[in-house]
C-alpha cells in the first residue's frame, strides 16, 4: 500500500498521535507539538514522508483502536536541542482530564 494512503487509513481507524519530534533540516519545527491528523498530512512538504519513515519526524501514539484506554496526555514544552525539535509529552491523571485542567 502507498504510505500516502496508509497515513490516511491509520488515522481514519482511530489511531490518534502527537509529534514528539522533528528533524528541522527536513520539517519546519513548528510541526511538533501537532496531531497527526489529516491537517498534518495536508500541510506536509512534498519532500516529507507521510509516516515520517526517512526520519523526518516522529510520534507517540496515544489512542486507537488497539489501546484499551486512551493515554491521557498533554503537550507541554517545546525545546531544540541536539538539531531536532522536540515537544514533551505529558501524562495527564484521570481526574484531571476528567476535569479539563
Amino acid at each position: 500500500m502507498p504510505t500516502d494512503k496508509l497515513a490516511k487509513e491509520m488515522i481514519s481507524s482511530g489511531l490518534r498521535a502527537v509529534i514528539t519530534c522533528v528533524d528541522p533540516q527536513q520539517l519546519p519545527v513548528n510541526f511538533a507539538g501537532r496531531e497527526f491528523n489529516p491537517q498534518f498530512l495536508a500541510e506536509l512538504p512534498a519532500h516529507v514522508h507521510p509516516c515520517g519513515e526517512r526520519g523526518e519526524f516522529h510520534t507517540f501514539a496515544f489512542d486507537g483502536p488497539m489501546f484499551a484506554n486512551a493515554v491521557n496526555i498533554e503537550v507541554g514544552e517545546f525545546v531544540e536541542r541536539d538539531g531536532f525539535g522536540y515537544a514533551d509529552v505529558l501524562p495527564v491523571a484521570q481526574h484531571e482530564a476528567t476535569l479539563g485542567v
